[in-house]
């Protein structure tokens, strides 16, 4: 009966996990469209809802420090406790990048670069870290291995964005354009840290693959 209640515990994490991934990756979508849409109601949303996140975060790594203390596992569970932990970790780092584009929303008044696709970007790093996800729940190694890929090519739109956002200062300077300098310096570093935080996110999603594939084949092969 006890081994059973402790094989209950092991599940309830698994899905609690899954349920903190399920908010997290939705506060992130909400930070996109309140980008796109300039929606400052939408932006708060975000900012405020972070509590809730940390909230869980906390529950969730008092839950992994107990079956760790309390059960004492050993091999395969321990590392599924131990890469849990883990996950949730980068989970709550996701979410207080979603809460970043909050907060660049409340700082936007226009958008000057229309060349520079964030939403785009941002979906492409939000359905690596649903993959991720998917591949925690299903075990699915090589799920794992084809995300840490996938992660090269985020890597290059973000870096073709960031160039495009200082090509396009260049220019504007080169031409003699008359603009206020300030406000566009202003609007260049909150593109750029948008553009480095999505490229975060998807740092993120690898990194719940790497502990993923660990946890299934104690295989440290992502890790880093």
């Amino acid at each position: 009966m006890a081994r059973q209640s402790y094989q209950d515990q092991l599940d309830d994490l698994r899905e609690d996990v899954l349920y903190m991934s399920e908010l997290v990756i939705d506060r992130y979508r909400m930070g996109l469209e309140a980008l796109e849409r300039q929606d400052e109601d939408l932006a708060w949303r975000v900012i405020e809802g972070d509590d809730e996140v940390n909230e869980l975060y906390l529950d969730l790594e008092g839950d992994c420090v107990d079956l760790v203390a309390l059960q004492q596992p050993v091999a395969s569970d321990l590392r599924f406790i131990a890469a849990s932990f883990k996950i949730i970790t980068d989970l709550e780092r996701v979410g207080d990048l979603a809460t970043n584009l909050g907060d660049y929303t409340l700082d936007a008044t226009k958008s000057r670069f229309p060349d520079v696709d964030v939403q785009a970007i941002g979906d492409l790093a939000r359905e690596m870290l649903e993959d991720a996800m998917v591949a925690y729940a299903e075990e699915d190694v090589a799920a794992c291995r084809e995300l840490a890929e996938r992660d090269d090519e985020l890597d290059r739109l973000c870096t073709e964005a960031s160039r495009a956002v200082v090509r396009d200062l260049i220019e504007r300077e080169l031409d003699g354009t008359e603009v206020d300098v300030e406000d566009l310096l202003v609007d260049v570093s909150r593109l750029l840290l948008t553009i480095r935080d999505i490229e975060r996110i998807g740092d993120h999603a690898v990194n719940v693959a790497a502990r993923t594939l660990y946890m299934v084949e104690n295989d440290d092969e992502l890790l880093y």
